[in-house]
């Protein structure tokens, strides 16, 4: 199973619930035997305690026999069945609809919606719907007699199960939404974790191989130095010429190998690994870019920019080139970058001449796992991650984001804009 598809399984914690029904189980029991005690000593209180006595029960096994920490999601449907099952019974016990609080028969369909599959909310969703409208026309009358008063006004009364429907339906629909939407960001922030530590790892590599270059350049100096030596003293002597020669040609692949690796665009150490300003973070990941890239980038800044340091920030470092990246990516040609800096405030705008964000998803830029319906690469289409990610990083580090479509060239466009006092102190 891969990392992170362990989202798409469905479940909720079990000490959570437990203490929930715990409280729900509380107050049913102080209810029942309150009524009893001091309203209507006629109330039928034993049946009332042992359908509570079920919930007790169920609660007891999820602590002493349920080993699992997670309520995976079929046995949550079943303990919130039996839950429903339990206050409908009270419910008809005690009043049906007329009984005030009904409106306890939908929490846990609700409590379901934002941590379980849409099959066992659905499931439980018409179950409590069912329930409902049982208890509209079946029921015992409540331990004081206001049931009289409810059926003179058929409206008032016929208008409570439509409310309670109407109310269930509703609060599912956005429970399920917005649980569904935390998972998805969730999911994304984990990815975003995992590419960050990765990125350290990768500048951690970088400055490692800079260093192993740096001081493996004086041994292989001196091994090439004695190869020739020793070609000159045994020149004539093929199979040690062939043995010298393999030596040299050894010695070249590893300064080759070591120049790849002091060249490669991931490290950037030497530039994070100091506090620079801004306008030189912009050119070491243009540079960057440059190595990799065919496409031109047009960098201006203002000459009299805020020449102050700021300190070494991986993150906006990549929220930068994330940003950066996007636009090499969907530019046709060209990639415009433009810096400005004053006393208060900087601003950056990244620009491409590419086709634009799709108009479908351009109010929902920054939000992950986004799919355009009218994307004209889909070679190119991603999931919005990248945006997400860069989004995020810089928020995190006090910069404002705006992503929207350029409107003085064909591709997208993003401003970044920090205020000094609190980009030079991050």
């Amino acid at each position: 199973m891969k990392f992170f598809e362990t989202s798409k399984y469905y479940s909720f914690k079990k000490s959570t619930y437990i203490t929930l029904r715990w409280i729900g189980i509380i107050g049913q029991l102080i209810a029942v035997n309150f009524v009893y005690l001091f309203l209507n000593p006629g109330f039928d209180h034993i049946t009332s305690n042992l359908v509570i006595l079920l919930g007790i029960l169920s609660n007891l096994y999820l602590i002493f026999i349920y080993k699992k920490t997670q309520l995976s999601d079929r046995s949550a449907f079943i303990f919130l069945l039996i839950d429903i099952l339990q206050l409908g019974v009270l419910l008809y016990l005690s009043g049906g609809i007329t009984n005030p609080f009904v409106i306890f028969i939908l929490i846990p369909s609700v409590f379901s919606s934002s941590n379980l599959s849409l099959r066992t909310n659905t499931l439980l969703v018409i179950l409590t719907i069912i329930i409902v409208v049982f208890l509209t026309f079946n029921y015992q009358d409540l331990p004081i007699n206001l049931n009289s008063d409810f059926h003179n006004n058929h409206y008032f009364y016929y208008s409570i199960p439509i409310s309670l429907i109407i109310a269930l339906v509703f609060l599912n629909y956005f429970a399920m939404t917005f649980g569904t939407q935390s998972r998805l960001r969730k999911e994304a922030l984990g990815k975003m974790e995992e590419v960050m530590a990765k990125e350290h790892e990768l500048l951690s590599l970088g400055g490692q191989a800079a260093a192993a270059a740096h001081s493996l350049g004086t041994p292989l100096s001196t091994i090439t130095i004695i190869a020739h030596d020793l070609m000159k003293q045994f020149k004539g002597q093929k199979d040690l010429e062939k043995d010298i020669e393999l030596l040299n040609s050894q010695v070249e692949r590893c300064n080759e190998i070591l120049k790849r690796l002091t060249l490669n665009p991931v490290e950037e150490d030497e530039f994070i690994d100091k506090d620079i300003n801004i306008r030189d973070y912009l050119h070491e990941i243009i540079s960057s870019f440059k190595e990799i890239s065919k496409k031109e980038f047009v960098f201006n800044f203002d000459q009299d920019s805020n020449p102050k340091k700021i300190s070494k920030s991986i993150e906006i470092v990549y929220g930068l080139r994330n940003f950066i990246g996007n636009a090499n990516k969907f530019a046709k040609n060209s990639i415009f970058i433009n810096l400005i800096s004053d006393s208060e405030f900087t601003e950056l705008t990244v620009e491409d001449d590419g086709n634009g964000y799709p108009r479908d998803i351009l109010s929902k830029i920054g939000e992950p796992y986004l799919k355009s319906n009218y994307s004209k690469d889909k070679s190119k289409e991603g999931l919005g991650l990248g945006l997400f990610i860069g989004k995020t990083l810089l928020e995190k580090n006090f910069a404002s984001v705006n992503c929207r479509n350029s409107k003085t060239r064909s591709g997208a466009e993003v401003i970044i804009r920090w205020k000094n006092k609190e980009l030079f102190n991050i």
